[in-house]
């Protein structure tokens, strides 16, 4: 895991050797064991409805998966210290479902930066398709009903621990060890550990490169360098090792003389007090690492320079600093006074070694200022306490959802369902329908009144004829709400009884009955991002056979249900995230559906259509008191939005019946088994014999421009 979030291939050369990082199937399996016994150990000391799960980084990668499937209810954090390598590179690893639906089965997933949420989240799309949403300032992710919370804070240091350090007397009398060994001579510092995405050989070349090109700065500054242990030994750290001191002994032996070493290299562990001897003493921080996941030691100089011993700055004069770090690490963000660089640009970090050395005192005061006031505000308890009120807020519904769980392994999921969702009673609807007198059934096309994969997809005898007589009810207005184009849905309900509405292309077009002439948004002025986005899906459906474009007046379809299955959704992810990039600055969105991606007009959706509907009768006298609304994929959300959300359009003593069609995840209240259910359930309200007097006769022509 660490190699590759740190952008190693999994098939990729290893750091100074021909032999290759390929996965590890054994390895890998026994991740997962040591995930599973600790999901199991956390399970037996569970309240799941008092207890908080705060995961810590990739090592227990999937232990939100397993715990989970042990307890659907328990209110999981996890927060990962690494890198999140981009989507590209993560697509390359073999597990890469497994491993994001693992953290997908957390309640809150936490980054240092947003860089690596934005990784994060791309991966989420691109591999599994998945949409999120800002609001309020929170990133979520919709996941069977559940909303997993994004969260980037970075994790600051521990002041208490590190104040308790600074006035140690092994400290002071290091930091004027340190202070009378290098009197006369700027101090450049840098602590890493011993690995290869540290960046301490490019560290030690840029030097090389500064004295090469400055000789007036030889004899005038020292880097020290201290290497701390590594975590794991290998082939790889040994060579590193070899490498650093090779680059040393020749640096120090081109410009260095007796009494002078240009380049000092501290390798294996050092006690803190001594390591914090040198924060308060060093002029100087460079952080060079070419990959790392946050990397604290910044923070810590700033505080050591702000609140050690510092032997040769006089009592009360404001404190001094120079960062330099690199763009490729975590807390690169959050210091703004910092000079940043490249890693790989060996003259780049020259140069800014140069600058530092050169930065004036009342600059380096500025900069000293600025990154002492964001580290001593934002340390561990700051970050652990904001982590913890946010995974109360992501868990706050845990109790009251309806679980059901799904899957196996690693691809167990649960789906969470709201705690009032049920399905649709014949008698509940019968009821309302005999009681009320003036009805606004909504109704969508695909997967609703009819099933989807049908080679004939108008509508059977039966939809036909179970319309008609519910348009034959005086009582009854009845609209067909589809995303399909306008003249094929009048060609399809031509039998039908006249008094049928239909609202085409997710609502740009309306039409109150047959007569009616078609009414359609004025929102919407132009469709130019047609020429945009053609030739994109052109170039997707040339690549993927089976697959077709729909053209449509106010909107473009690409379908792929007679494609591979695998293939067409591996497509369908990245066409909808080519297309979301080409577009960006199009008013248009771009939205995924049951096997297309479509691209349609800002301002124009079914849940803006249902509201048109009902403002309109409410404004010709005739507000409904009976809603029922019934569809079965994305696009009809927004009507069930439309119907929960508040709103002056919506009568308040209404019955309304917003109905998905499956039993998932759904913004509507009730649900079906299937289009055959639906069709069931519609003919069994005609049969039902009303109560109430025939509601006179009400124009709603040229309704959408009032």
């Amino acid at each position: 895991m660490w190699p590759h979030l740190h952008y190693l291939l999994p098939l990729a050369p290893s750091y100074g050797s021909g032999g290759g990082l390929p996965f590890n199937g054994d390895l890998y399996r026994a991740f997962l064991t040591v995930n599973t016994h600790f999901a199991e150990r956390v399970f037996e000391l569970l309240n799941p409805d008092e207890d908080l799960v705060f995961v810590h980084d990739y090592h227990l990668w999937a232990f939100p998966t397993f715990l989970r499937h042990k307890s659907p209810r328990a209110r999981i954090g996890f927060f990962l210290h690494s890198p999140f390598p981009s989507s590209e590179l993560f697509r390359a690893i073999p597990v890469r479902e497994d491993l994001l639906r693992a953290l997908l089965n957390a309640d809150l997933v936490g980054f240092h930066t947003f860089d690596y949420a934005r990784h994060f989240l791309s991966a989420c799309s691109r591999v599994l398709g998945l949409s999120n949403r800002s609001r309020r300032g929170y990133i979520g992710i919709e996941y069977f009903g559940r909303t997993v919370v994004v969260k980037i804070l970075s994790v600051g240091i521990d002041m208490g621990q590190l104040r308790a350090v600074l006035p140690l007397p092994e400290t002071v009398a290091k930091a004027n060890e340190i202070a009378d060994k290098y009197r006369g001579r700027q101090l450049m510092l840098g602590v890493d550990d011993m690995d290869l995405f540290k960046g301490i050989g490019l560290k030690l070349l840029a030097m090389e490169r500064l004295l090469e090109s400055r000789a007036d700065l030889r004899g005038q500054v020292v880097l020290v360098q201290i290497n701390n242990p590594a975590r794991s030994l290998g082939r790889d750290v040994d060579e590193v090792r070899a490498e650093v001191l090779a680059i040393r002994d020749r640096i120090n032996a081109r410009f260095g003389w007796a009494g002078y070493e240009p380049v000092v290299v501290i390798d294996g562990a050092m006690p803190m007090h001594d390591k914090v001897a040198f924060y308060t003493s060093a002029d100087i921080c460079i952080v060079n690492a070419v990959r790392d996941g946050l990397n604290r030691i910044p923070y810590f100089y700033t505080v050591c320079r702000q609140e050690g011993p510092v032997p040769t700055a006089p009592a009360g004069k404001p404190r001094q600093s120079a960062i330099i770090v690199s763009e490729f690490v975590g807390c690169s963000p959050s210091l703004s006074g910092a000079i940043r660089v490249n890693p790989w640009n060996v003259d780049d970090v020259a140069d800014a070694m140069n600058t530092a050395l050169r930065m004036s005192d009342g600059e380096k005061q500025l900069r000293q200022e600025k990154h002492y006031r964001y580290v001593s505000t934002h340390d561990v308890v700051y970050w652990a306490q904001s982590f913890d009120q946010d995974l109360q807020k992501a868990c706050k519904d845990n109790s009251s959802m309806v679980i059901l769980n799904f899957g196996l392994g690693m691809g167990f999921r649960v789906v969470a369902l709201g705690p009032s969702f049920k399905k649709l009673s014949p008698e509940l609807i019968d009821q309302a329908y005999r009681q009320t007198g003036n009805r606004l059934i909504l109704l969508d096309y695909d997967g609703t009144v009819m099933p989807q994969g049908l080679i004939n997809k108008a509508p059977s005898e039966e939809v036909i004829r179970t319309l008609n007589e519910l348009c034959s009810d005086p009582m009854n207005t009845v609209f067909v709400v589809s995303g399909r184009g306008k003249d094929e849905l009048a060609e399809w309900f031509a039998p039908c009884d006249e008094k049928l509405g239909i609202s085409a292309e997710h609502g740009y077009f309306t039409r109150w009955s047959r007569d009616s002439p078609w009414e359609s948004c004025k929102l919407v002025t132009h469709f130019n991002w047609k020429n945009i986005a053609g030739p994109v899906m052109k170039h997707y459906s040339d690549a993927t056979d089976g697959s077709y474009i729909e053209v449509k007046e106010t909107s473009l379809v690409w379908h792929y249900e007679e494609a591979d299955p695998d293939f067409g959704s591996c497509q369908a992810k990245e066409l909808q995230d080519h297309l979301q990039n080409v577009l960006a600055n199009e008013p248009v969105f771009v939205k995924s559906g049951h096997q297309i991606v479509e691209v349609n007009p800002q301002g124009v959706g079914k849940g803006v259509a249902v509201r048109n509907l009902i403002s309109t009768m409410g404004n010709r006298g005739s507000l409904p008191d009976f809603i029922l609304c019934i569809g079965d994929d994305r696009s009809d959300e927004d009507m069930f939005e439309a119907m929960i959300s508040p709103s002056p359009a919506f009568p308040e003593t209404a019955e309304i019946f917003p109905c998905t069609v499956g039993n998932k995840p759904s913004l509507a209240k009730y649900y079906l088994d299937d289009p055959a259910d639906v069709v069931k359930m519609l003919q069994g309200l005609t049969d039902s014999p009303t109560q109430q007097q025939p509601r006179p006769p009400v124009s709603f022509e040229n309704s959408l421009d009032d």
